[in-house]
């Protein structure tokens, strides 16, 4: 059963729409008990980084959530600013982020690389993979993915970047790390390509 943490925000109901299309078992998890049984996690989020937090941290769930990843190495996929949260940190705001991988979630717009491009970015992008990885098996650098965002996520250990997408410049757009995943795009959006990353993700 794969358990989509409903935290407040995200494209829940989306992502459940696919998994329901595919004929994958996938519900929504709301308190800890719901943790129970879950065998894969996604995280989603839209808004600002701080917010996401904020509503993370009240809704009861962190300490259960980082028992079953970081402990008992339960699969998950950080969507979009929910990607985002995996970071120690972000420019966006305050608040500090899970740090299950280190990194920084930067603004385009503050990089002295970004330049005559309209932000957010937002529309479908390819991505370039960077090696053979479980989440993208049978997906190649022809696949396109839907993006909405004004900030990324600079890891610091370019080995756990599997892929990158360019906008103005080459930016970390999925990570994977132990049990631990996060794409910034959006896959409930991307129609055969996002179905297709959200099955592989299912069947680990």
């Amino acid at each position: 059963m794969i358990g989509i943490v409903d935290y407040g925000v995200g494209n829940i109901q989306a992502i459940l729409n696919v998994y329901d299309r595919l004929n994958v078992q996938a519900c929504r998890v709301r308190t800890p008990s719901d943790l129970n049984h879950i065998s894969r996690l996604i995280l989603p989020g839209v808004g600002s980084f701080d917010r996401a937090m904020q509503l993370l941290n009240q809704s009861g769930l962190r300490e259960s959530l980082e028992a079953i990843v970081l402990l008992k190495k339960v699969p998950i996929l950080g969507v979009c600013v929910g990607f985002q949260m995996l970071a120690s940190s972000s420019e966006e705001g305050i608040e500090p982020g899970l740090n299950w991988i280190p990194g920084r979630v930067s603004s385009f717009t503050r990089d002295s690389r970004f330049c005559r491009m309209p932000s957010p970015h937002m529309g479908w992008n390819c991505v370039n993979l960077k090696f053979d990885s479980k989440l993208f098996k049978g997906l190649d650098d022809y696949s396109s993915f839907y993006f909405l965002h004004s900030y990324f996520f600079d890891c610091d250990d370019k080995s756990y970047v599997t892929a990158t997408s360019h906008y103005s410049f080459d930016f970390d757009c999925a990570i994977s790390f132990d049990n631990i995943h996060g794409v910034q795009f959006h896959p409930e959006k991307s129609h055969e390509f996002g179905a297709k990353l959200l099955l592989n993700f299912a069947e680990f």
